[in-house]
């Protein structure tokens, strides 16, 4: 016991460190040496490769102000300098491509200099000096393939020095992303930059990139050490059945919040596999869930087992066939069951008090639109000025307090060999009478 309180302070000063130094602004010097390119840029929705050419006429092209309100920052993470989508500047539920476009003037000098992207698209970009493809995030053209947006940097070329030239950044939003009132295309503005500036600036981005999914690495790091334990002392847990079904549970939801840090930090996983795991695998988790703490009061119910199934084909029907209303059935039939768990934990179960507050936690962090929202609990936080989700902080709880149940949930030592030569004992009672 004392010894996983102990790891949870650890884990949590860890944790804060990494919040703290990810959340710093940009080192001033930095900025000061560097050119943020907000401002008014030509923007067109539509796709054309010709459209990167600098002698490109886009006079007639819409204006669209890339400068951000002062403080502003990102809903998520809490990167800096955001600002709206073209779905906020007059393009409302527009999906595809887009075009932005702006001159830019080199300073003059012996240095190099580089482009570093915008840190935030939706849902794609490439970028162009001049015409030239410089880099960009995912795939785009015919058939494009889309990963999270996350700090880039740009060479300019050679020469670049003491010219002027023009700037231009191809965008793309997926269908099947989420429509919101600020949705779509570039949010955060690229940055002109010296070397090593640039270099400076890139790896400080990076650092905020990787502080804003940090908790989703830890957490499922600390889900599975928790099914180790399981595995190492289930042997002499009192609720074997339990264990089991909370290991597969543990599994999947360390699987979905881990999903998160790999689509933001890596390109092993295209964008349109993750919004697709994102809508499904909440389903099987819950049942998971569901069946494990239907196991912690003796004996199980087999009806709520069948509803459990029933309700997870429910929810795998809603999302399948985009249908709402099975969803709901589905994640309010749940809440429905755990309720009925619950009480029978109260009444009957072991460890009461920590076992309900196990479940509670459980049930918060899988449900918090339907039971936290509307008590205005807001769903993200940013300690340190990087986002930490409600779910991650309810998740910090609750996988200690189930650390805790597993170990005060183990038999005695000697006390297995009893209850194994129990029966036994029993049977020849029963063959002497």
């Amino acid at each position: 016991m004392a010894g996983i309180g102990i790891v949870t302070l650890l884990v949590l000063v860890i944790m804060i460190a990494e919040l703290a130094i990810g959340g710093r602004p940009d080192p001033a010097p930095l900025r000061a040496a560097s050119t943020l390119l907000d401002g008014p840029w030509r923007f067109h929705v539509g796709d054309d490769p010709g459209w990167a050419a600098p002698d490109m006429e886009d006079s007639r092209w819409e204006t669209m102000d890339m400068t951000a309100p002062a403080g502003s920052h990102d809903g998520d993470v809490g990167l800096p300098d955001y600002v709206g989508g073209w779905m906020a500047h007059g393009h409302p539920g527009y999906h595809g491509y887009a075009w932005y476009r702006r001159t830019v003037t080199i300073p003059a000098g012996d240095v190099s200099w580089a482009i570093l992207g915008p840190t935030l698209v939706e849902d794609g970009y490439e970028l162009y000096w001049n015409g030239r493809l410089l880099g960009g995030s995912g795939r785009l053209g015919p058939d494009p393939h889309l990963v999270g947006t996350r700090p880039l940097q740009f060479a300019l070329p050679a020469g670049a020095e003491g010219t002027t030239g023009v700037l231009a950044i191809r965008t793309y939003m997926l269908p099947s992303s989420a429509t919101s009132a600020e949705g779509g295309g570039m949010h955060t503005p690229p940055i002109l930059a010296p070397q090593p500036a640039a270099d400076a600036l890139h790896r400080a981005q990076w650092q905020r990139t990787i502080a804003g999914y940090i908790v989703d690495a830890v957490e499922p790091a600390a889900m599975l050490a928790l099914i180790g334990l399981a595995l190492v002392y289930g042997s002499r847990s009192r609720h074997k059945a339990f264990l089991a079904f909370a290991c597969v549970a543990l599994a999947l939801t360390a699987a979905r919040r881990l999903n998160n840090a790999i689509v933001s930090w890596t390109d092993l996983q295209d964008l349109t596999t993750y919004v697709w795991l994102a809508s499904v695998m909440w389903i099987p988790m819950i049942s998971a869930w569901l069946l494990a703490w239907n196991r912690w009061c003796r004996p199980a119910w087999r009806s709520i087992d069948v509803l459990a199934v029933a309700l997870g084909i429910a929810g795998i029907v809603g999302v399948l066939g985009h249908q709402a209303t099975w969803t709901s059935v589905s994640r309010l039939g749940s809440i429905a069951l755990f309720v009925v768990i619950a009480v029978r934990i109260a009444r009957s179960g072991p460890m009461r008090v920590l076992a309900l507050a196990a479940l509670a936690s459980i049930v918060a962090a899988l449900f918090g639109a339907e039971l936290l929202a509307p008590l205005g609990v807001p769903g993200i936080w940013f300690p340190f000025n990087i986002g930490v989700s409600r779910t991650q902080y309810i998740y910090a709880i609750s996988i200690p307090l189930l650390a805790f149940l597993l170990v005060r949930d183990l038999s005695p030592r000697g006390a297995r060999a009893q209850e194994e030569m129990a029966p036994a004992e029993a049977g020849a009672l029963a063959d002497l009478r």
